[in-house]
């Protein structure tokens, strides 16, 4: 099974009917899939001039971070986390997406109009540690306001 075919697997298993969301996920000219948080994962989505940066930090420090979307706009960056991470999570200026949301995702290795993959799903569950997603994001706020002064 592909990389691709495999993440479709995935995060289509999360869907009320996933044969379904599947079906029509392939088939939407969007490219995109309503998909509930929550199950599989939560996710944290950060100010996009906190985001990028985060993510920078994280590849650096790991060999492959757990699945990132992007807004259009490149204004929101959002991280897979651990279910439950929302619930748990006290950060100001950071939404915290878990049971009862629903997100806007894009098939996996195809261009979908608007929310993209800045690090696409590989089919096997990682996600970001939160905890070390917290200390990411720190040092990317401390490199932010370092280059402000």
């Amino acid at each position: 099974m592909t990389g691709a075919k495999t993440a479709v697997e995935w995060l289509a298993s999360v869907a009320p009917d996933p044969d379904a969301c599947r079906w029509e996920w392939e088939r939407n000219p969007l490219g995109v899939a309503l998909l509930p948080a929550g199950k599989a994962w939560d996710l944290l989505i950060l100010p996009g001039d906190l985001g990028y940066p985060t993510l920078d930090v994280l590849t650096r420090i790991l060999d492959r971070p757990g699945p990132v979307l992007v807004d259009p706009g490149g204004n929101r960056v959002g991280f897979f986390v651990p279910p439950g991470t929302a619930a748990r999570w006290l950060g100001t200026g950071i939404r915290a997406a878990g049971p009862g949301t629903w997100i806007v995702v894009p098939y996996p290795g195809r261009v979908a109009r608007g929310v993209r993959w800045l690090v696409t799903p590989d089919g096997s569950g990682l996600l970001t540690d939160p905890a070390l997603l917290e200390l990411a994001m720190h040092e990317a706020a401390a490199g932010l306001a370092g280059n402000e002064g």
